[in-house]
């Protein structure tokens, strides 16, 4: 009898060191796949099995119960992480496991420019591929309550930068992101702005600052435009901008600015009304942020373009008619 049970013991020894040589055989054996490299997701949620069965049915070859077995073997079954994911001819069944258990996504980029408008934002966000487009079908308005915004216009409150992100992740995740940058650079830059400065609120140097951003051409001339607009607000002049008339036409405008657009009052026309429009126009960098409040000095409240990028700056009407003769009338 205690021979038969040593006989049983031994059995289960072999067969539990059997086991492990075969799971290690098939752990570090490379899997087969379609073609050099292939891609995967993990939607979020899935139990190992459900994971297994995408990932198999991504191009994958191997055989199911393995691959659940070798998780569950080195007690991953609990820590796969959903997202994209790549892999390249050699990769082992093990490399598998650790992959999806350290959540080494495979990543994209979107980059949003200075200058956008929200209606561009959204567009590039829309024709991105590697983007979940959970916003397609919300309006403004509820996308911005989706991200814990509901209050007033979505325009200028999403930071311009290079956003990475995990394929196969929400739009809204990454409008998020550039929603917070946004509102940590400008509680940032306004405990800089000068105590002399005209603009009352946060929002109103956020307005400022992406009117500085469509007017500018040149980065060095930036301060100076800030200063422009500062010294107008300061003594009740109106702004006088294009580009604040050109975004309150909208898809009206066909790339001509004509006299009567000037003169056509919408809430968006600052040579028809007083002090700053009621949204911004567009989404700041930071060097426009900074430029409102921290503008350069000077006593010009006047500037128009000499044709090459950069701006000529006035402190008189005379002079700037005869700034404008020169470089915009060919006099």
């Amino acid at each position: 009898m205690w021979n038969a049970f040593k006989r049983f013991v031994s059995l289960i020894l072999m067969g539990i060191a059997g086991l492990a040589a075969w799971t290690t055989w098939f752990a570090l054996s490379p899997v087969q796949l379609p073609g050099p490299s292939l891609e995967f997701s993990i939607t979020p949620g899935s139990s190992l099995r459900a994971a297994t069965r995408q990932i198999i049915y991504a191009g994958v070859v191997m055989p199911a119960w393995q691959f659940n077995l070798l998780a569950r073997v080195a007690a991953r079954d609990t820590a796969i992480k959903a997202g994209s994911y790549e892999i390249s001819q050699g990769i082992t069944p093990w490399q598998i496991v650790r992959k999806t258990m350290q959540g080494d996504v495979s990543q994209a980029g979107i980059v949003l420019i200075e200058g956008w408008t929200f209606r561009q934002i959204r567009e590039a966000m829309a024709a991105h591929r590697d983007l979940r487009h959970d916003s397609d079908a919300l309006s403004d308005a509820v996308l911005m309550e989706r991200l814990g915004e509901p209050r007033g216009s979505p325009e200028g409150w999403f930071f311009p930068d290079t956003y990475l992100f995990a394929k196969g992740e929400s739009d809204l995740a990454v409008l998020a992101r550039a929603h917070r940058a946004m509102q940590k650079h400008l509680e940032s830059v306004w405990q800089k702005r000068t105590p002399a400065s005209p603009l009352r609120t946060p929002y109103d140097a956020l307005i400022l600052a992406s009117i500085v951003e469509k007017e500018t051409g040149r980065s060095e001339d930036r301060a100076m435009i800030a200063a422009v607009f500062i010294n107008r607000l300061r003594i009740g002049m109106r702004l006088q901008t294009d580009p604040t008339v050109i975004y309150g036409l909208g898809e009206k405008f066909d790339g001509n600015l004509r006299k009567r657009d000037l003169e056509a009052d919408h809430r968006f026309n600052t040579y028809t009304r007083d002090g700053l429009p009621p949204s911004p126009i567009a989404m700041p960098g930071l060097a426009s942020l900074l430029a409102v409040v921290e503008p350069a000095k000077t006593s010009a409240i006047y500037f128009v373009a000499r044709g090459d990028g950069s701006s000529a700056f006035s402190t008189t009407l005379e002079e700037h008619n005869r700034a404008v003769a020169k470089f915009q009338l060919k006099r």
